[in-house]
């Protein structure tokens, strides 16, 4: 659980990071959005496939670890 708090605070740190930097550029806030969500409408289906697989199984593994801990702790 700690490696995805951990990653997900980080993705929110530097997702806010650039937010900001693109506010401070001179951006509205729905383009400094798009800008930050971009990389991702370019992708063809081969990658969307496997970030979604890569995803899936980081977060499979860590309920099957998390699992696995709570039933030895009974």
């Amino acid at each position: 659980m700690k490696i995805m708090g951990i990653s997900l605070l980080m993705m929110g740190c530097l997702m806010g990071f650039s937010l900001g930097i693109d506010i401070l550029q001179g951006f509205d806030v729905s383009q400094a959005l798009y800008n930050a969500v971009s990389p991702f409408r370019v992708m063809e289906v081969a990658e969307l496939f496997v970030l979604f697989f890569l995803l899936f199984l980081f977060f499979a593994e860590s309920a099957y670890l998390f699992i696995k801990k709570r039933n030895q702790s009974k």
